[in-house]
């Protein structure tokens, strides 16, 4: 084959890879955890005590003061963890702009 023909069929497999849609089927999910408005301040605590500041399963494991080994947040292979930050990051914003309340707690 010559050089031409080969740079002819990657332009042309190249473009059909990229018309191809690729499958999400978590993107409505997504979609429906970014569209929740939060505009009621008991809906915001909710969320703020429901979904955590920190993953619960990081830790270190120590023996007589020396670490052994460390297990990594496991929150970061939730495929939905973006989504789910980001609802609480509003729910603290509504409770501290909008109500004028004292967030620490939620921290």
């Amino acid at each position: 084959m010559r050089p031409q023909n080969t740079n002819i069929l990657n332009a042309m497999t190249a473009r059909i890879y990229t018309t191809i849609p690729k499958f999400k089927p978590l993107s409505p999910l997504r979609k429906w955890l970014d569209r929740i408005e939060i505009n009621n301040p008991k809906f915001a605590r909710f969320l703020c005590k429901l979904i955590p500041s920190q993953c619960p399963f990081e830790r270190d494991i120590s023996f007589f003061g020396h670490v052994l080994f460390h297990i990594p947040p496991m929150c970061k292979l939730n495929p939905l963890y973006n989504e789910l930050i980001d609802l609480r990051f509003r729910a603290l914003c509504y409770l501290a702009d909008v109500c004028g309340e004292d967030v620490t707690s939620y921290c």
